[in-house]
């Protein structure tokens, strides 16, 4: 490629110069092509462990001019045949240019300016996001693509230089992160190490420093583990794994393929080494830091952050820290962990000025809100260019709540949708035919606890004061640190929270500490018009709603009636209908009932899209991805802070069995309401650690117990013993049943616990956990589970096909891996779009995955047992089109193994049977063969003379309407089901049920067989048996074509191409080519057909004597090829030009056809062609070799591309 030029004063060092004139110098670099000797060697090794541009650029073009030793570098490649080009372009266009001008010092400036000005232009046609990768880095990727075969789609994210322990001796070479791969390459004195290793295929990344591998990361797929260490930066360069090993997950989890952020910020000054994708990557990793720090959106992006002080009214001092700018807020963090936050909404701002500085107050800026608050931040370095940026979005903040307008029907789960032109109001619209969303049923407007609220008994008048109490201490709150998203959180404020939220104002402070409060008020209006478009739509998710809406709290009274029942519908089918990713799973109905108690049924939906988005990241999809994460997660923690009870319960199986129920309903279905809404309120507050720490209080608080259990039962029921006794002596609500309890209290039930006793000693014993920790062991767990989940799908569609599949289960799961590893590579590499199509978590396992013809050919090729050379394409193809029966362009692993395993183990007759098929419609398509679809509605419509049709017909009709008269009476449904069943039954496909073959499939089928047996060993004795079915069928179809006709006019046809595609093209320089007819000439003789006469120099002897067949009158091996079928094809025994006329004016004989029985009874003849089709093939070798490859064919170029020499002018 051209390179901007640079200059090179020792030009010799290294290199060898191939080629020059009086102003360029093409070079090549020692150590690279052929030979080369220890100066080679060490040169290649100096290329790999230096981080210099030439180990990128095996070759470059120098331009000098007259004795100047200075050189300018002009352009590189990676191969010959790209540098030639270059040299090849300034030969032509420069050198006679460059001869006009006298001074040298023009010469340089004129081939500098036109250099630049083709990369320019490069540039303008080229990828933009290109541009901003710096010229080195470009190299490296080139080098990459190079030396790992990857396609022009793989992008490099970065690479660092790195030791790789191959056994106990570290090989110094380079890593190379890219999107999908990571890859490794090393080359010393000699020895070349190479490696590549997918994303998907990373089962655990870990960073650790032992004796053996010091400060290293260990990469661990499903069979090898790979050590990497002497990093420069082993903490970016890890973080970086963790991130793109991430993005492969989440690709598994549900096929987002990864795309670039195409609006990031340009940088100010160009990063050496630093790609835009690179930049991007950073740039989401503090995205989502920021977003989860702040409980923001998804679509919140970080502007930027800078130090600054927050002047605290409440304090009266200043709180050192950092102020965030996104696009819709302003937040400030303190440095010292909960003195204090601070999230300002841009729609909230009314005023941002810059106030007088001075010693005491350096570069103060002042922001009021909306509510009379008024924030003072000083400290700040860059406060003019803050003020601007702020300015900027505040200019496109809009003064109403946004969202007005959209485009989208179906949002999707990351961004949060936008509403419909006109927001309905919620139950005005038409009257749905579902009686459960009529508009005449009272709709929820404030929390149903307040709508069902009881009259206080007198005993409770203590608590009702209590209660009062938490009010006006939150009133006081409230007025010190203000109330609303503007609000000064502290750590007071968690304080508060732990003593527990009053009811009247938990659903105004849980919409605020979750982040739904922002969402809410910037999608007006969006709740009800999902319910609307909800409104009477089924799928399978309202169809699981249903049956759960009934069992959702039914001791609490506020779901014991109609009201409380159609608020949860609504709520669980909007957010159903919004997110259909997702849709229902179990447990978010006990969830939601909780949250509209306090809530109306609009806020109680943004808590839902908050919970399930945001808070719970992945809880509630078809595999609960995220629960069995945070299940391994507190497997950890167990370990880590109870290792004595982590072994025992780890060998009863406890912790498995109890965590998923307490993470997927946040402790609500196991502990009475009363106190379980207590640790609601902490995590709304706190996030997921609050529940770690709960979960390991419980566990810490039955310790003696759980250690002298014996069985699973046994911890079961203490666990939830000890849960249904944690209670709430401070609720004034009557208390509520808790059913579990009831059942399990017997005769002495254990003492009651109060909740805030096991909160305090959760905070006490536990509280050290912090929310960076929890996601770094996120990560670790999520690889674990989702791989885990991988291997169950593999072993489910392994099992529901071993039955119907002649492989064994070893070989049914690394076909299954290929076949999963095809689809994989298509996401990244071919058009995401359609990939995603491809892919269906919601489906079952066996259909998740599925390829296209493409990708079929490629594993067609490499495991198929029917080489055929060239013409594998085409029956890869017609294989293809057999096997996809809902014609959807896609075939899913089932398919793909019902067609190689026919293949592999069928007996011959099934095999036969296959190859039959294979040259019939579907499988052979108009293109192949034009008649096929004529000949095929030929035999199907002419089966029977068409008066009898007619009459036929007639009678049907006339007993259709008899039977109507006779049938007065319904028919009971029992005989509707068994009807049903009986068409739902699988018709089993005797030999009988397939079609006729015309003479055109015929000629197809035969064309595949020569192919098929060219690369047999047997392939002379197989040419010999082919050749005579091939005749004997040919006689059978002429002979069946007087009987089809009933005595017609019968029209004598030629088979030139017949003969053409059972005959191969010969050449004989010594004349003793034509000694004998071949079998297949003969054939077509004895089946009365007009063929060419045998020459002259042939013996009629021989022609006739089958068993002294010359070598010249068989196909020798790979001879014919579908391409061979040419005008210019020379038929043995015949002149050439006659053949040619006569074919040119040849028919496909519209009456001539045979069926499948005539063919197997015809192979049957040939001992050599039922050997061959009763051999079994052992696929293990096929998947072995194509194991063996690597995921990414490895190109190499050598120094023959291009072979030129040193020309000197």
């Amino acid at each position: 490629m051209w390179i901007t030029p640079e200059e090179v004063l020792l030009a010799n060092a290294l290199w060898v110069s191939e080629r020059a004139n009086p102003y360029f110098i093409l070079q090549r670099r020692k150590g690279h092509g052929r030979g080369g000797g220890i100066t080679g060697l060490l040169v290649g090794t100096l290329d790999v462990v230096l981080d210099s541009s030439a180990r990128v650029a095996p070759y470059r073009i120098l331009h000098q001019t007259g004795e100047s030793q200075i050189f300018w570098n002009i352009a590189c490649g990676s191969s010959r045949k790209e540098i030639t080009e270059h040299w090849d372009w300034l030969e032509t266009n420069l050198l006679q240019t460059l001869s006009i001008f006298d001074n040298d010092d023009d010469i340089t400036t004129f081939v500098k300016g036109k250099i630049q000005g083709i990369i320019a232009e490069e540039n303008k046609s080229g990828k933009p996001q290109e541009d901003e990768d710096p010229g080195k880095f470009r190299e490296a990727e080139l080098k990459m693509r190079k030396l790992f075969g990857m396609p022009e789609e793989e992008k490099l994210v970065n690479y660092y230089p790195c030791s790789y322990w191959k056994g106990r001796v570290p090989r110094q070479g380079w890593i190379y992160l890219s999107v999908n791969h990571l890859c490794f390459y090393s080359f010393l004195l000699g020895k070349e190490v190479s490696l590549v290793v997918q994303w998907t295929d990373v089962t655990q990344l870990d960073k650790n420093a032992t004796l053996v591998f010091p400060e290293s990361i260990r990469v661990s797929t499903r069979g090898t583990e790979h050590f990497f260490s002497m990093f420069l930066n082993i903490n970016e360069t890890f973080k970086l794994m963790e991130q793109l090993a991430n993005i492969a997950m989440r690709q598994l989890l549900d096929n987002e393929s990864f795309s670039a952020d195409r609006s990031l910020p340009k940088p100010c000054k160009t990063l050496k080494n630093v790609s835009a994708l690179k930049r991007d990557l950073d740039a989401r990793a503090k995205n989502e830091r920021y977003r989860a720090l702040f409980r923001l959106t998804q679509d919140e992006r970080l502007d930027g952050h800078t130090g600054c002080t927050l002047w605290t009214p409440f304090a009266k001092m200043h709180v050192i820290g950092q102020m965030f700018v996104s696009n819709n807020y302003i937040c400030f963090a303190s440095r010292e962990e909960d003195l204090c936050q601070l999230i300002i909404p841009l729609r909230e701002v009314t005023i941002v000025e810059k106030a007088d500085s001075s010693s005491v107050l350096p570069s103060p800026l002042s922001i009021s809100t909306k509510n009379k608050m008024t924030f003072l931040f000083a400290n700040l370095k860059d406060r003019d260019f803050l003020v601007q940026r702020i300015s900027d979005f505040l200019q496109r903040t809009p003064d109403r709540p946004c969202g007005l307008n959209t485009q989208s029907e179906n949002p999707s789960p990351s961004t949060p949708p936008s509403l419909p032109p006109s927001p309905p109001v919620l139950g005005l619209g038409e009257t749905p035919q579902n009686q459960h969303y009529s508009p005449s049923l009272p709709t929820a407007k404030k929390g149903l606890l307040q709508i069902y609220q009881q009259d206080v008994p007198e005993e409770l008048g203590p608590k009702v004061t209590r209660e009062k109490m938490k009010e006006e201490s939150w009133n006081i709150h409230f007025f010190e640190f203000g109330r609303g998203v503007c609000m000064y959180r502290t750590s007071k404020t968690r304080e508060l929270v732990l003593n527990g939220i009053p009811e009247s104002l938990r659903g105004e402070l849980w919409l605020l500490f979750s982040g739904a409060q922002n969402e809410m008020a910037t999608h007006t209006g969006y709740y009800a018009s999902l319910v609307e478009q909800a409104i009477g739509k089924y799928t399978l998710a309202t169809e699981e709603i249903e049956r759960d809406l009934h069992r959702s709290m039914p001791e609490h009274h506020a779901f014991q009636n109609e009201m409380g029942i159609a608020a949860l519908r609504r709520v669980l089918t909007a957010y159903a209908y919004r997110n259909p990713s997702i849709g229902y799973c179990q447990a978010m109905n006990i969830v939601t009932s909780v949250l509209l108690l306090y809530c109306t049924e609009e806020e109680a939906f943004w808590l839902l899209v908050a919970l399930c988005e945001r808070m719970l990241p992945d809880y509630y999809n078809t595999r609960v991805v995220g629960a069995l994460v945070d299940q391994g997660v507190f497997e950890e923690l167990t370990r880590e802070c109870l290792p004595l009870l982590y072994e025992h319960m780890q060998d009863l199986g406890v912790i498995s069995t109890i965590s998923l129920s307490w993470f997927l309903t946040l402790f609500l279905s196991v502990m009475p309401f009363d106190s379980a809404v207590l640790l609601v309120d902490c995590f709304f507050y706190e996030g997921i650690k609050v529940i770690f720490q709960v979960a390991l209080a419980v566990l810490h608080a039955n310790m003696d117990q759980l250690l002298s259990c014996s069985d699973e039962g046994e911890a079961m029921t203490i666990l939830g013993r000890y849960l249904d006794n944690v209670v709430n002596k401070q609720t004034v609500s009557s208390p509520i049943p808790h059913l579990h309890a009831l059942l399990t209290s017997g005769n002495n039930p254990p003492p009651e616990i109060d909740v805030f006793e096991l909160i305090k000693a959760s905070y006490e014993k536990f509280g050290s956990l912090r929310a960076d920790v929890i996601e770094q062991m996120r990560f670790k767990q999520r690889l674990k589970v989702i791989q885990s989940l991988e291997d169950t799908a593999k072993r489910s569609v392994v099992r529901s096909i071993m039955t119907e599949s002649a492989f064994s289960i070893e070989e049914l799961e690394e076909l299954y891996v290929l076949f999963k590893a095809k689809h994989i590579m298509s996401c990244y590499w071919g058009a995401s779009s359609t990939a995603a199509e491809r892919h269906d978590p919601s489906l079952p396992y066996l259909e998740q995955y599925r390829i296209d013809s493409g990708q079929f050919t490629q594993l067609f090729s490499a495991l198929a047992p029917w080489s055929c050379g060239l013409h594998t394409n085409t029956l890869s193809g017609r294989l293809f089109r057999l096997l996809d029966q809902n014609k959807d362009s896609l075939i899913n692993f089932k398919e793909f193994v019902t067609g190689l395993s026919g293949m592999c183990h069928g007996d011959m007759t099934e095999k036969l049977k296959l190859l039959y098929r294979l040259h019939l419609p579907p499988a052979l398509c108009p293109e192949e063969a034009e008649s096929a679809l004529e000949a095929a509605q030929f035999f199907t419509d002419d089966d029977m003379p068409q008066g009898e049709e007619l009459k036929e017909a007639g009678d049907a009709l006339a007993a259709a309407d008899t039977d109507e008269r006779k049938e007065e009476k319904p028919k009971d449904y029992k005989y509707y089901l068994r009807m049903w069943a009986k068409e739902k039954e699988p018709k089993k496909e005797s030999i009988k049920d397939l079609p006729r073959m015309n003479q055109e499939q015929f000629i197809e089928m035969c064309k595949t067989l020569y192919n098929m047996f060219s690369e047999d060993p047997m392939e002379q004795e197989l040419y010999h048996g082919i050749a005579t079915v091939a005749s004997l069928l040919l006689r059978i179809g002429e002979v069946g074509k007087k009987f089809t006709n009933n005595g017609s006019k019968k029209t004598e046809v030629q088979l030139a191409s017949a003969v053409d595609a059972l005959q191969p093209e010969m050449e004989d320089s010594s004349g003793e080519g034509g000694s004998g007819q071949s079998l297949v000439s003969k054939a077509l003789a004895e089946a009365q057909l007009e063929t060419p006469p045998p020459t002259a120099a042939g013996s009629d002897e021989e022609a006739k004597d089958d068993t002294s067949v010359s070598s010249y009158s068989v196909v020798s091996a790979g001879s014919l090829q579908c391409e061979d079928i040419a005008d210019d094809t020379v038929l043995i025994g015949c002149p050439s030009g006659d053949v040619v006329d006569r074919r040119r004016g040849s028919l496909p004989d519209a009456d001539w056809s045979i069926t499948f029985e005539q063919v197997l009874a015809s192979f049957l003849t040939e001992t050599s062609l039922v050997d061959y089709f009763e051999k079994k093939y052992d696929i293990q070798n096929k998947i072995t070799a194509c194991k063996s490859l690597r995921a990414v064919e490895r190109q190499t170029s050598t120094s023959s591309d291009h072979d030129f020499s040193l020309n000197t002018h």
